[in-house]
């Protein structure tokens, strides 16, 4: 069979097992098989695939059959633009989540923003986009699993960032050593429901993915730290899930009264990010 031909009927079967976006991710699985670049792959389309070749493909689709996610078989995954490094003891990035980072950007450029916080950094995507993009920002990034810091740490070497983002081991806020001007946090916030129906489940690890029976467990625990971490007139950006907003919105306006709170929406229009900005003590 030709690239083309075995990347065609790739296709075919992952559509058939309802994968979306089965086009894109046979050609990376056809790409990482063969060690090609995009331009090399439909440069050579037509280039007949050797016995070995084709075996070795065929054996990733296998593997993605199973629910194995791309990201974990060819061990990396883009997120805002930039490449990053993945293994089984982090999540994988999401494109929605990229509206955290463009609701940061955003506030960086209306107020001053010394310092950040990415409170389960993972692999560090987060952190890594914003420190490229405001060199002159101290980072920290926090994360409770030692192995998830070793992969943002693979990263960070890789984006040139190393000496620029400050690696914290330990449960949410704790490790900060200090207040910030801005903390971000994509948390855990699946329900126990909902976890079952989340294709990755069971790939992905338990504690990136589960938020408890109503999905808010870590960002509640999150929101009661808040309080002392975050400078006078700091700001928070929390990523949720669809329909919890209104639970969230409500929880931080008992924490905080006078702070400003905003609703952001993704692309689908859903809300996704809820943004909080305390009020400077007069």
């Amino acid at each position: 069979m030709t690239l083309k031909q075995v990347l065609n009927c790739a296709c075919d079967i992952l559509v058939a097992n309802n994968i979306d976006e089965a086009y894109l991710e046979c050609e990376l699985l056809l790409r990482h098989a063969l060690s090609l670049s995009r331009v090399q792959l439909y440069l050579d389309l037509d280039r007949e695939l050797s016995a070995k070749e084709e075996a070795d493909f065929w054996q990733l689709i296998k593997r993605r059959l199973s629910g194995e996610p791309t990201a974990y078989i060819i061990g990396h995954r883009e997120f805002y633009g930039l490449d990053f490094y993945v293994e089984p003891s982090v999540f994988i990035p999401r494109p929605e989540s990229e509206l955290l980072v463009e609701q940061a950007l955003k506030l960086a450029q209306n107020r001053p923003v010394s310092s950040i916080a990415d409170i389960g950094t993972g692999c560090g995507a987060i952190a890594i986009s914003l420190a490229l993009n405001l060199p002159q920002v101290k980072i920290y990034a926090t994360d409770i699993s030692a192995s998830a810091l070793k992969v943002a740490m693979v990263n960070y070497q890789k984006h040139r960032v190393a000496d620029r983002i400050r690696l914290l081991q330990g449960d949410m806020l704790n490790p900060l050593p200090e207040p910030v001007d801005l903390i971000i946090a994509n948390l855990p916030y699946v329900t126990e429901v909902e976890l079952p129906q989340v294709s990755s489940a069971g790939f992905e690890p338990l504690e990136a993915l589960g938020g408890g029976s109503d999905g808010l467990e870590k960002i509640h625990q999150l929101c009661h730290q808040l309080g002392d971490r975050l400078c006078p007139n700091g700001s928070l950006l929390l990523e949720i899930g669809q329909g919890q907003a209104g639970a969230v919105t409500t929880l931080l306006s008992h924490l905080f009264p006078s702070a400003t709170i905003e609703v952001v929406p993704d692309l689908s229009g859903i809300d996704r990010v809820v943004s909080l900005t305390l009020t400077p003590r007069g």
